[in-house]
Protein backbone atom coordinates (compact mmCIF):
# COMPACT_ATOMS: atom_id res chain seq x y z
CA UNK A 1 0.00 0.00 0.00
CA UNK A 2 1.28 3.46 -0.94
CA UNK A 3 1.42 6.02 1.87
CA UNK A 4 -0.20 9.47 1.58
CA UNK A 5 3.13 11.23 0.95
CA UNK A 6 4.15 8.96 -1.92
CA UNK A 7 0.67 9.21 -3.44
CA UNK A 8 0.77 13.02 -3.21
CA UNK A 9 4.10 13.29 -5.01
CA UNK A 10 3.24 10.63 -7.60
CA UNK A 11 -0.03 12.45 -8.35
CA UNK A 12 1.84 15.75 -8.80
CA UNK A 13 4.33 14.14 -11.17
CA UNK A 14 1.56 12.46 -13.18
CA UNK A 15 -0.42 15.69 -13.39
CA UNK A 16 2.49 17.41 -15.09
CA UNK A 17 0.86 20.85 -15.05
CA UNK A 18 -0.86 22.71 -12.22
CA UNK A 19 -2.73 25.92 -13.18
CA UNK A 20 -2.52 27.24 -9.60
CA UNK A 21 1.26 27.41 -10.08
CA UNK A 22 1.24 28.92 -13.59
CA UNK A 23 3.20 31.96 -12.39
CA UNK A 24 5.59 29.98 -10.19
CA UNK A 25 9.06 28.63 -10.98
CA UNK A 26 11.66 27.11 -8.67
CA UNK A 27 12.69 23.96 -6.88
CA UNK A 28 11.61 22.72 -3.48
CA UNK A 29 13.18 19.84 -1.64
CA UNK A 30 11.13 18.25 1.11
CA UNK A 31 13.34 16.55 3.71
CA UNK A 32 11.30 14.18 5.85
CA UNK A 33 13.33 13.37 8.97
CA UNK A 34 12.72 10.27 11.06
CA UNK A 35 15.56 9.61 13.47
CA UNK A 36 18.79 9.21 11.51
CA UNK A 37 16.91 8.55 8.25
CA UNK A 38 15.85 11.33 5.86
CA UNK A 39 13.66 10.86 2.78
CA UNK A 40 14.04 13.52 0.10
CA UNK A 41 11.42 14.63 -2.45
CA UNK A 42 12.44 17.20 -5.05
CA UNK A 43 9.73 19.24 -6.77
CA UNK A 44 10.68 21.20 -9.90
CA UNK A 45 8.18 23.89 -10.95
CA UNK A 46 8.52 25.72 -14.26
CA UNK A 47 5.55 28.08 -14.70
CA UNK A 48 3.15 25.40 -13.50
CA UNK A 49 4.90 22.45 -15.14
CA UNK A 50 5.73 19.93 -12.43
CA UNK A 51 8.35 17.25 -12.14
CA UNK A 52 8.95 15.22 -8.99
CA UNK A 53 11.95 13.06 -8.13
CA UNK A 54 13.01 11.33 -4.96
CA UNK A 55 16.47 12.92 -4.85
CA UNK A 56 18.76 14.83 -2.52
CA UNK A 57 19.70 17.70 -4.88
CA UNK A 58 20.21 21.43 -4.48
CA UNK A 59 16.95 23.42 -4.34
CA UNK A 60 15.82 27.04 -4.05
CA UNK A 61 13.90 26.08 -0.92
CA UNK A 62 14.30 23.20 1.53
CA UNK A 63 11.42 22.22 3.80
CA UNK A 64 12.13 19.94 6.73
CA UNK A 65 9.59 18.10 8.84
CA UNK A 66 8.61 14.69 10.22
CA UNK A 67 7.08 12.12 7.83
CA UNK A 68 4.03 11.79 10.09
CA UNK A 69 3.27 15.52 9.91
CA UNK A 70 3.86 15.66 6.16
CA UNK A 71 1.41 12.77 5.73
CA UNK A 72 -1.16 14.80 7.67
CA UNK A 73 -0.46 17.84 5.47
CA UNK A 74 -0.99 15.96 2.21
CA UNK A 75 -4.15 14.29 3.49
CA UNK A 76 -5.73 17.57 4.59
CA UNK A 77 -5.65 16.75 8.30
CA UNK A 78 -3.12 19.49 9.02
CA UNK A 79 -2.40 22.96 7.58
CA UNK A 80 0.99 24.03 6.16
CA UNK A 81 0.83 27.60 7.48
CA UNK A 82 -0.20 26.45 10.96
CA UNK A 83 2.66 23.91 11.01
CA UNK A 84 5.13 26.64 9.98
CA UNK A 85 3.87 29.02 12.66
CA UNK A 86 4.13 26.31 15.34
CA UNK A 87 7.71 25.57 14.30
CA UNK A 88 6.89 22.00 13.27
CA UNK A 89 8.45 22.67 9.84
CA UNK A 90 11.68 24.41 8.91
CA UNK A 91 12.22 26.39 5.72
CA UNK A 92 15.59 27.32 4.28
CA UNK A 93 15.54 29.52 1.21
CA UNK A 94 12.62 31.24 -0.48
CA UNK A 95 9.58 31.10 1.84
CA UNK A 96 7.43 32.57 -0.96
CA UNK A 97 7.84 29.32 -2.88
CA UNK A 98 6.41 27.36 0.06
CA UNK A 99 3.45 29.75 0.25
CA UNK A 100 2.74 29.27 -3.46
CA UNK A 101 2.94 25.47 -3.26
CA UNK A 102 0.78 25.42 -0.12
CA UNK A 103 -2.18 26.24 -2.37
CA UNK A 104 -2.08 22.76 -3.95
CA UNK A 105 -2.24 20.92 -0.63
CA UNK A 106 -5.71 19.55 0.11
CA UNK A 107 -7.85 21.23 2.74
CA UNK A 108 -9.83 19.41 5.42
CA UNK A 109 -12.23 16.79 4.01
CA UNK A 110 -15.26 18.79 5.19
CA UNK A 111 -14.10 22.16 3.75
CA UNK A 112 -15.98 23.85 0.93
CA UNK A 113 -13.25 26.11 -0.47
CA UNK A 114 -10.96 25.62 -3.47
CA UNK A 115 -8.65 23.21 -1.62
CA UNK A 116 -11.52 20.76 -1.16
CA UNK A 117 -12.55 21.05 -4.82
CA UNK A 118 -8.96 20.33 -5.86
CA UNK A 119 -8.83 17.30 -3.58
CA UNK A 120 -11.97 15.82 -5.15
CA UNK A 121 -10.67 16.51 -8.65
CA UNK A 122 -7.34 14.75 -7.99
CA UNK A 123 -8.90 11.36 -7.23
Amino acid sequence: MVDATTKFFEDLDRRGYEPLLAKTSGTLRFDLHEGAHTTHWLLHIDRGNLRVRQEDQEANTVVGTAPRLFGELVSGQENVIAALLRGDMTVLGDLRLVLQVERIFPGPPDSRGPHHAFQRGAS
